[in-house]
């Protein structure tokens, strides 16, 4: 029993020193990686976080529809303009949506999120612009949400003396609209290059060698009792 003890006991000194010879090794190791190592990582982690982004993003298509707001005979031609602006803020209206999802057999409310209007300050026209994760998906709710506000206009055009027509059909896109892998990765690697010169500038400084503990030197007291004998000399001095 006693030399099993002792056995286990040389074993257990032996993983000792093993396991500080390892800390050590370690210690050594993170002492001759460079203070600047946050800077690289975060270029590297942003450059592949926007390739597995750009990777795993289905792809998403625009197409964009235009509708002209003409004056009628009897409306002022000026008043064009401001109907265009009225109608661009309802050609994404409940009642729109839902009259241009049932004509094109679509779900219910598909359309909200897929479709948005703009309008120009300059001209009476209304931009209507689909996504889709096809081309021609894309062109196809820009058309009907366009074909439905100008049903719409129609049943007002007594009382607004405007008149709404599509003047360009969506076409299908050639390319998507979502960043490549390419443009991905150079945006997520400047992103995260301006993280990393974040990180060297606001954490503290690690200082290793034989002058990360240099002590400051305090006064000497070697010329206090020089300082001393003088005085008394002359205390001397001044007696005779």
């Amino acid at each position: 029993m006693p030399e099993a003890a002792s056995a286990a006991g040389a074993a257990n000194d032996r993983a000792t020193v093993r396991l500080r010879s390892a800390f050590r090794g370690a210690a050594a190791l993170l002492r001759r990686v460079p203070g600047w190592w946050p800077l690289p990582a975060c270029v590297v982690a942003g450059v592949l976080g926007g390739t597995v982004y750009a990777a795993t993003v289905p792809p998403q298509y625009d197409a964009t529809s235009y509708v002209v707001v003409a004056p009628g005979q009897r409306s002022d031609p000026a008043s064009a303009l401001g109907y265009a602006q009225a109608y661009g803020k309802i050609a994404t209206d409940a009642v729109v949506l839902a009259r241009a999802e049932a004509k094109h057999g679509l779900p219910r409310g598909s359309l909200r999120s897929r479709v948005r209007a703009r309008t120009s300050p300059d001209a009476p026209m209304v931009q209507i612009t689909g996504t889709g994760g096809r081309p021609a998906q894309a062109a196809g709710y820009a058309d009907a949400v366009a074909s439905s506000l100008t049903r719409t206009a129609e049943r007002s055009a007594r009382n607004t003396g405007v008149r709404l027509s599509v003047v360009s059909h969506a076409a299908a896109p050639a390319a998507p609209v979502t960043p490549s892998a390419p443009v991905a990765a150079s945006v997520s690697g400047c992103a995260g290059g301006l993280v990393g010169g974040l990180v060297l500038l606001v954490r503290p400084r690690r200082r290793y060698g034989p002058y990360a503990a240099a002590a400051v030197p305090g006064p000497s007291q070697v010329a206090e009792p020089a300082a001393a004998g003088a005085d008394a000399g002359g205390a001397e001095v001044a007696a005779r």
